[in-house]
């Protein structure tokens, strides 16, 4: 985050009640107004910093249900849900093919209800601003030539923060191979 903290801070100026000692001494009589400003300027630090991180936990949080969203979506052949997480100009890599958002809706419903479950594994999200980062892994169940088969896969997907929300710009997924 850029904050440098010691637990214990053993640095005289760096002490905050020091420095309240020094202002008592130049200010005079005027000390009994300085001692709560300072106090406040000092409490209200700290602040900024939390609500950074709860922010960052909500970004998260939002992202990650954004992805179980795209999982549902994608075993239920919801155009229409896809449709909106996507963005229009999303790029999604798959075996090494590039897929456009059009050609990746075309799949799922031409898929039909073959595609029976994704089951999203734990993933990390990282944000960036408006940008953030998902890498994680997921089980994919479905139904090949009337067998049915179990695959693994680990993604990597881009999200970013446009006048509408958060939005899949970019998105890659590979086959996990089994050891």
């Amino acid at each position: 985050m850029g904050i440098n903290f010691k637990h214990r801070n053993s640095h005289p100026r760096l002490k905050p009640f020091r420095a309240l000692r020094l202002l008592n001494g130049l200010v005079g009589g005027a000390a009994s107004l300085v001692r709560p400003m300072g106090l406040l300027v000092i409490m209200a630090c700290p602040f900024p910093v939390f609500a950074q991180e709860s922010n960052q936990g909500g970004t998260a949080a939002a992202i990650r249900a954004l992805e179980h969203e795209w999982a549902e979506g994608q075993s239920r052949n919801d155009n229409h849900a896809l449709d909106l997480i996507f963005d229009n100009s999303l790029v999604y890599v798959e075996y090494g093919k590039l897929v456009t958002k059009s050609e990746y809706l075309l799949r799922i419903k031409d898929a039909g209800p073959q595609l029976s479950q994704v089951v999203l594994e734990p993933m990390t999200v990282r944000t960036f601003g408006s940008t953030a980062i998902v890498i994680g892994t997921y089980r994919e169940r479905d139904v090949n030539a009337g067998r049915p088969r179990l695959r693994r896969w680990r993604f990597v997907d881009t999200w970013v923060y446009k006048e509408r929300g958060w939005v899949l710009i970019a998105a890659a997924a590979a086959p996990l191979t089994e050891k």
